[in-house]
């Protein structure tokens, strides 16, 4: 009867520890998600596309000066 009550008491205290701890966790959620943060992997790969457009910008760019070089000695 003893280890009856004692389990039902502790049953009761572990609650609202749970309950605490699942709102913690749900505003913590919604703080981070406010923050509009972005993971170490999505960094990596704008960064790369970003590389890959300026190396693109560059081709096109040399590409211009050459059009306007054969347009200026025609």
């Amino acid at each position: 009867m003893i280890e009856t009550l004692l389990q039902a008491i502790l049953e009761q205290v572990d609650l609202p520890k749970k309950d605490i701890e699942h709102n913690l966790r749900a505003l913590l959620n919604e703080a981070v998600t406010k923050m509009d943060l972005v993971s170490k992997d999505e960094i990596e790969r704008q960064k790369t596309a970003l590389n890959n457009a300026n190396l693109r910008l560059e081709e096109l760019m040399k590409q211009l000066e050459s059009l306007e070089n054969k347009l200026k000695n025609k």
